[in-house]
């Protein structure tokens, strides 16, 4: 029975390991996510774009930014499809879109 067990769990955690590699995101495929669905307000470096910001009279966040990058993945996911504030809800991404998209945004980070 403990044999059974430990066959078990090692075949568990070999599958489990290269799941959760994968669930992480490609930021090039994150940043054609970006260009389509999030370039209309912010910048390619994160970046508000000041027009749309003075336009909505918002203060806008830099997505590069220590503020936005100390948000958990998780949060940052709930951003993007509920929106906040004025930011209307990015529509129509798959879950493997939506990694990718936080994949590019953490790319943005500044050293």
């Amino acid at each position: 029975m403990k044999r059974w067990f430990t066959l078990f769990l090692g075949i568990a955690i070999a599958i489990a390991v290269p799941l959760a590699a994968a669930q992480k995101g490609d930021a090039a495929a994150g940043k054609a996510v970006y260009q389509k669905k999030c370039a209309t307000c912010h910048e390619l470096s994160g970046a508000p774009k000041a027009a749309i910001a003075k336009m909505l009279k918002v203060e806008m966040r830099d997505l590069s930014s220590k503020e936005v990058q100390a948000k958990s993945d998780d949060e940052l996911a709930r951003i993007i499809t509920q929106g906040t504030g004025k930011m209307v809800p990015v529509k129509g991404l798959s879950d493997a879109e939506l990694q990718n998209l936080i994949a590019y945004l953490r790319s943005l980070q500044k050293p």
